[in-house]
């Protein structure tokens, strides 16, 4: 019988890599050769299993990828811009299908992605999850049909512990409503208004973010016009669905060629 490819997971002993962890051993699609960490971490020299309540796996957290990387053919990456660039050289070497969920990624990190994908398959997306690809899809076909009159707001919300906003998955919705109306997201944006801010600019994007309490993930796109609106609405309630779509990302990308993809590619959208 075939032996399962081998997986890698970074930020092992996060929420995410725990989520992780326990789906690719329901699913038994890979088998988990690495669990990495950053320097210092509590959970080096642990065992992943132990550390996610799953029994002994015999894979120890590690912050040295490279063996790991040397058994495997894909890496699943929620982690920082900063770690993600860094594993992507790395991976990239070792040709192994890298699947970043990380967001917060500047224009520097997609440049460092790209450089990766010229010799590894690179998934990179704001949100893994089917819904969320299927919303980024209706917000690009809606702000097609809709005209400047109809101002676009993007509100979210995320547990208190979340580093960065808007996220990943509100910027990945801008973007896909000013590519439907055929303009310059960067310019468009406007974010976290504060005190006299004025009347609203016409054909800019907005921004709220929220944080609080244990919010796993929630994002409405709002298309508002003179005496009407349009609301589209994603929940999450649990991020083991990230976990599905990363694993999904990582099973498709095994028989890919070198190149930079998205969740839209992975998903056929």
């Amino acid at each position: 019988m075939m032996e399962k490819p081998g997986i890698v997971i970074t930020g092992a002993s996060g929420r995410m890599g725990q989520a992780l962890a326990k789906l690719v051993v329901a699913q038994g699609r890979f088998q988990i050769v690495g669990a990495i960490e950053r320097e210092g971490s509590a959970a080096l020299g642990r065992d992943l299993g132990a550390l996610c309540g799953l029994g002994e796996l015999g894979v120890t957290v590690t912050d040295d990828p490279l063996p790991a990387f040397a058994k495997a053919r894909a890496l699943v990456d929620f982690t920082s811009p900063a770690a993600s660039v860094a594993f992507a050289a790395l991976a990239a070497q070792a040709r192994l299908v890298h699947v970043v969920g990380t967001t917060g990624m500047e224009p520097e990190h997609h440049r460092k992605l790209d450089l990766a994908a010229h010799h590894a398959v690179v998934i990179q997306a704001g949100n893994m999850s089917l819904g969320v690809n299927l919303l980024t899809r209706l917000t690009q076909k809606i702000a097609e049909a809709l005209d400047a009159d109809w101002d676009i707001e993007i509100v979210e919300a995320h547990h208190r512990m979340k580093v960065d906003a808007p996220s990943g998955t509100a910027l990945m919705l801008g973007e896909a409503a000013a590519k439907g109306r055929g303009i310059d997201h960067d310019k468009a944006r406007v974010s976290g208004r504060d005190g006299i801010t004025g009347a609203r600019e016409k054909g800019t994007i907005g921004y709220s973010a929220i944080r609080g309490g244990d919010i796993v993930g929630e994002h409405d796109v709002i298309f508002a016009a003179d005496g009407e609106r349009i609301i589209l609405r994603h929940i999450a309630t649990d991020r083991a669905l990230f976990a599905r779509g990363a694993l999904k990302a990582a099973a498709w990308g095994l028989d890919q060629k070198p190149g930079r993809y998205d969740m839209m590619d992975v998903l056929g959208l």
